[in-house]
């Protein structure tokens, strides 16, 4: 493991203890809150100290307003539980039954910051101390004097993922679906919290769910409580520090891009029937915590975590990241009719024909395997990920360097129930494919590099010519001569799908597939596009295509977005016919900032700090919505809601830019593309 630097922890905390004792004295209750509408937390680099609120009222069994804010803003006035319900401890009936614990005396603290429950759970005996701005204490004891059972108490968080998609990001996540403390606990836009067990004593974590219901449940398990065995819990605000190399001129937009840099990162809740597709098993990296895990997604995150792998003492997401990759490898990858492993991986639900479903795993890889030296597992998984890597060397069917896609990416090509090769899935896009492509080659590079850590240099060698006959060729097949910028795909007839897209010829450039001097030139022609196209909302970000994209090159009968004229002007800006998602803004930024002149650089900085500033007000998502245009994962031109999932995780790769704008920090990512500092 590289050396890390730690994470700030916050000196306001939220203080659980559980601990066999007597009555205290009483004083004056805490006040309660009530939920209210989001309030705007500004970006800029103001230094405030966290806020946190917990607070009861004369009814409920527990804590039935929980928030907080990280950067000491207006998040803390709105609550991220559910209605109607609270924090609250169970107990285990005879039956096998979980029964809230009765409210049987409350009573006042000295302090109007401290309250006490007496709980009755079964025949045990609970004092609930709830004390705010430094500690929330939680004491249990049981009448007879003997200990409380382990696992017979547990403590339930039901968030509201509606307000925020909030999850848990733990130091270790076992086979059987739980976790164990210390866990790092995000509520996206409200601030990462760190959640501990002040004595190290063992807590079992559950993360369960419902996508239909919009519920979160985090489940705390308790061992054994006793008057010389207390558990205390701790829960404190989590300040991320800048990462190893960011220059002063660069931290006053870490300090803008901090709060949300663990949004990208969303462990998914159980929920589902676990033997359908239509589900999530705990602690897999998905869309958000009650939505699907995605293969083709799965570098987005990895690369995000690859910047900052260790958030707080104790706790990397490179487990999580690893966790993903096996499931994705060991779970997820398809069989032939002899039942072999093709190396093909499902893309999401049943849904194959993804050739970034198998790009994904390999880049991932290689950012797990480099951030921490973790050669055993690297030796356990090679010849899965080779096979990986060979099902896509296979698709290059007609030998030319480019890997070709089942899909023919001609006309109408694209039908219901049927989806397109990449992550891109309402798009026409097949065939020679510039997306995937430019992920093929990253993936080819890193697994060659991978090799050649196991001193595997005939392998290596081998991806590595993959990657140079893939690079000798792109542009030129891509290239459009008459617009003056890369096309999306080529299709099986030959014919160019051109939408003038800033996000399919950045990530070109960025990527080292696309000559530095054609690369200005193509950069200077996009900017010359967008001004053409009337778009200035780059608070928003940069759309994906500044042109509309054809009926015929969506998704069709049905599909959110899909034009009813040919033309596709009249859905522009809906979801995949130009309409923005932030995550991909990404690759456009990276393009400048590769290429490194001095206007270039500029002008990505323009965008990025635009986006930076709508990003503190928590203007990239609206919390799970899972419903036609209401979410703001995607937005029009002018910022309406064009998406369904309210809350994607994708969207806040953005932020990398805030460290790659760096040259020695994007170095690290880019070593095996070869692409330095500066082209």
């Amino acid at each position: 493991m590289k050396a890390l630097r730690i994470p700030v922890v916050a000196a306001a905390a939220i203080v659980l203890v559980f601990a066999a004792c007597s009555p205290k004295s009483s004083s004056k209750a805490a006040k309660s809150g009530d939920r209210s509408a989001p309030q705007s937390s500004s970006a800029a680099p103001v230094e405030r100290p966290p806020v946190i609120t917990a607070a009861t009222d004369e009814i409920s069994p527990g804590i039935p307003f929980l928030s907080w804010d990280t950067e000491g803003g207006g998040k803390a006035a709105t609550n991220l539980l559910r209605a109607g319900n609270a924090v609250r401890v169970q107990f285990l009936e005879g039956r096998g039954a979980w029964t809230d614990a009765k409210v049987v005396e409350r009573r006042h603290g000295s302090d109007a910051n401290i309250v006490f429950r007496k709980l009755e759970a079964g025949q045990a005996r609970l004092e609930w101390r709830i004390e705010t701005v430094d500690k929330l204490d939680l004491a249990v004891y049981d009448l007879d004097a003997a200990p409380v059972p382990p696992g017979s108490l547990r403590l339930i968080f039901p968030f509201d993922p509606k307000v925020t998609s909030t999850t848990v990001l733990p130091a270790e996540w076992l086979d059987d679906g739980t976790f164990r403390l210390p866990a790092v606990l995000n509520a996206p836009d409200w601030g990462p919290m760190l959640l501990a067990e002040s004595k190290g004593r063992p807590i079992v974590g559950r993360l369960e769910g419902s996508r239909a219901e919009k519920v979160v449940d985090l489940i705390l398990e308790f061992p054994d409580v006793a008057s010389d065995r207390p558990v205390a819990l701790t829960l404190t605000p989590l300040l991320l520090p800048p990462p190893a190399g960011l220059s002063d001129d660069s931290l006053p937009l870490w300090l803008a891009a901090r709060r949300g840099w663990l949004n990208a990162l969303q462990p998914c809740a159980r929920w589902g029937e676990q033997d359908k597709p239509f589900s999530a098993p705990p602690g897999i990296l998905g869309n958000n915590v009650i939505s699907d895990p995605a293969s083709v997604s799965i570098w987005f995150y990895a690369d995000q975590a690859f910047f900052m792998p260790e958030i707080a003492p104790g706790i990397s997401v490179m487990p999580l990241v690893r966790r993903t990759i096996d499931y994705w490898l060991d779970k997820r990858m398809r069989h032939d009719p002899a039942g072999r492993l093709t190396g093909e991986i499902t893309g999401y639900w049943d849904y194959g024909d993804f050739l970034d479903a198998e790009a994904s795993p390999l880049i991932a890889a290689w950012d797990y395997v480099e951030s921490t030296g973790d050669l055993d597992w690297l030796r356990r998984r090679i010849e899965l990920l080779e096979r990986v890597a060979n099902f896509l060397a296979s698709r290059d069917v007609d030998k030319d360097g480019l890997v070709e896609a089942t899909q023919p990416g001609t006309p109408n090509a694209l039908q219901q129930p049927n989806r397109s090769d990449a992550w891109w899935d309402a798009l026409n896009c097949g065939h020679k494919d510039g997306y995937t492509n430019a992920l093929i080659y990253r993936a080819w590079r890193s697994l060659a590099d991978l090799e050649a850590k196991l001193g595997r240099r005939e392998q290596a060698a081998s991806y590595a010519r993959f990657a140079d006959r893939l690079k000798e060729v792109y542009a030129k097949v891509l290239f459009n001569r008459e617009s003056g910028w890369l096309a999306w795909w080529k299709d099986r007839d030959g014919a160019l799908h051109d939408y003038a897209s800033p996000t399919l010829n950045g990530l070109a450039i960025e990527y080292g597939l696309v000559e530095t001097d054609l690369a200005r030139t193509i950069l200077f022609n996009l900017w010359q596009k967008m001004t053409q196209a009337g778009f200035k909302r780059f608070d928003l970000g940069v759309p994906p295509m500044l042109v509309p994209v054809h009926r015929s090159d969506y998704l069709q009968p049905n599909c959110l977005g899909l034009p009813q004229r040919e033309d596709g002007t009249d859905t522009l800006g809906y979801y995949m016919n130009g309409g923005i998602t932030a995550g991909h803004v990404l690759h456009f930024l990276m393009a400048h900032y590769v290429i490194g002149d001095q206007d270039m650089v500029d002008r990505a900085d323009m965008v990025l700090r635009a986006m930076l500033e709508r990003q503190g007000r928590g203007g990239f998502q609206n919390g799970v919505r899972d419903a036609t245009f209401e979410g703001i994962d995607w937005t029009t031109w002018d910022g309406k809601p064009s998406g369904y999932e309210g809350y994607l995780a994708d969207s806040f790769r953005f932020l990398q830019a805030v460290l790659m704008r760096e040259p020695g920090i994007r170095a690290r990512l880019y070593r095996p593309i070869g692409v330095g500092p500066q082209q």
